[in-house]
């Protein structure tokens, strides 16, 4: 197995960001986050392939004041490539997206993606206008990631090089109107 144990850099970063709202793509890395502890600020993006990031940068625009953390993977960040460009023209200092890259899509039968096919979502991020992008193949820089995200230090893209492995599933609610009142519960907003 090559690359960074995904499950458990995800429980890290939570558990080093109880502060952070958290929205999650599809697949594992909602997996991931509900197997870490569900809690009431996540938001798992079901079925919105290519949307948290762009979901992640509204919240941070709207919540200026809380760490907006985006837990994605390398399929659904490819699928919305051109959010990196709005992202970067905002720079909210509260905003860390979160790539999760097994090079894989995973939903879909783990073909190839285009990471795994010379696409650096570094390289993309940078070109967009991150200041701060990074790949990371090591567990113990989930430490200096988790800093940057609770002192909101500046928006930041990390590619996280995970193995890819097939690990038992861990659902979360998939009751769309349940989670977004929950959340906004969380945001100390009144459900509609």
């Amino acid at each position: 197995m090559s690359g960074i144990d995904r499950r458990a850099f995800v429980r890290e970063l939570l558990a080093r960001c109880p502060e952070a709202l958290v929205v999650t793509g599809l697949g594992s890395p909602s997996w991931d986050a509900f197997a870490a502890g569900d809690r009431d600020g996540t938001f798992y993006l079901w079925g919105g392939m290519g949307g948290a990031a762009a979901m992640g940068l509204g919240l941070a625009l709207a919540q200026p004041q809380r760490s907006v953390l985006v837990i994605t993977g390398d399929g659904e960040q490819l699928m919305g490539l051109g959010v990196l460009a709005t992202i970067a023209a905002q720079q909210p200092a509260n905003l860390t997206v979160v790539v999760l890259d097994n090079g894989h899509y995973g939903e879909t039968g783990m073909q190839r993606s285009h990471t795994s096919l010379g696409t650096d979502l570094v390289a993309v991020a940078r070109g967009c206008g991150f200041a701060q992008a990074e790949a990371i193949r090591e567990p113990e820089a989930v430490a200096s990631l988790a800093a940057r995200i609770a002192a909101r230090s500046g928006c930041l893209l990390a590619q996280v090089h995970v193995a890819s492995e097939d690990l038992p599933k861990a659902l979360p609610a998939r009751d769309g109107v349940y989670l977004k009142n929950r959340f906004r519960a969380a945001l100390g907003l009144p459900p509609f």
